[in-house]
């Protein structure tokens, strides 16, 4: 089974404030967003571009997973936001408003040069964006995630926010569909009232249900309750072990199907678990660090 990398809680931290910065470097999220695009005003984004590329260059995230996330190619700043962010070599490069497979192939073009390290993750935030999404999934190069953006998809279909998202239900759908299909990690969009930690955590349990690896957040209390949700619990995997057990002893391997605590289990099951465990070793081994 190839590696998994926990991405349970995404945090925006806005590139403009450098004691947020500093904080980032202490905070329990497994991947931190340096935001040069919505978290910034327009008079600070040059400083933005300037304080993120420098922390990016000094390292100290542990081992954190660092994205940039620039502004649009078409604005003021894009250009000179990809340079730098390529130049200061984060884990990866957020690129907004992916409307089309063709937005990624610029991207791969003018980051030529740059490490082949560099991943890039492509904010679906735009009903384009969803219409397309299948090819979008399969462009290849670089592209290794999709970041819900649920705000700008709400104001794009002039909808409202609710609590089930019944509305938004589809676009995630089908999103999730798309990036597991082309093996893309997917991650949900912001829960945006910050003292309403239920409706937070019905979002966190939601998106586990759509199948999302984890969500994206914009304040360090959303943090813990995220990465609990998204974590497979104790007993989640003391079964998955016993049930990798189960497969493994001599009288039941070459099973497709066997019986197990009065329960029948097939193959597919083995292989959710050993992803649960997997998933649990590396989260225990990241947060060790």
């Amino acid at each position: 089974m190839p590696s998994i990398r926990p991405r349970r809680s995404v945090l925006y931290m806005p590139g403009s404030n450098a004691r947020a910065l500093e904080k980032a470097r202490s905070l329990p999220a497994d991947s931190l967003i340096l935001d040069l695009e919505d978290a910034v005003a327009p008079d600070a984004k040059d400083l933005a571009r300037r304080q993120v590329a420098e922390a990016v260059t000094a390292r100290g995230f542990g081992k954190r997973e660092v994205i940039i996330r620039i502004n649009a190619l078409s604005t003021p700043w894009g250009e000179e936001d990809l340079v730098a962010a390529a130049a200061a070599a984060p884990d990866a490069i957020l690129i907004p408003k992916v409307s089309a497979p063709g937005d990624l192939g610029i991207i791969e073009g003018k980051l030529g040069g740059a490490s082949k390290e560099i991943a890039v993750w492509a904010m679906i935030e735009t009903p384009k964006a969803i219409l397309n999404i299948v090819p979008i999934a399969g462009a290849g190069g670089r592209l290794s995630a999709f970041v819900m953006g649920t705000n700008d998809l709400i104001k794009e279909i002039g909808g409202q926010h609710t609590r089930d998202r019944a509305n938004l239900a589809g676009a995630l759908g089908l999103s999730v569909l798309a990036a597991r299909a082309s093996d893309l990690a997917v991650i949900d969009g912001v829960y945006n009232d910050i003292q309403d930690s239920d409706g937070f955590n019905v979002s966190c349990q939601q998106a586990r249900s759509f199948g999302f690896d984890g969500k994206t957040l914009i304040h360090p209390s959303q943090i813990e309750p995220c990465n609990r949700t998204f974590a497979p619990s104790p007993e989640e995997v003391i079964s998955a072990r016993e049930l990798i057990a189960a497969f493994e002893l001599p009288e039941n391997r070459g099973k497709g199907a066997i019986k197990l605590d009065g329960r029948m289990v097939e193959l597919l099951h083995a292989e959710i678990a050993r992803r649960t465990v997997a998933l649990a070793d590396a989260i225990a081994a990241l947060e060790a660090a």
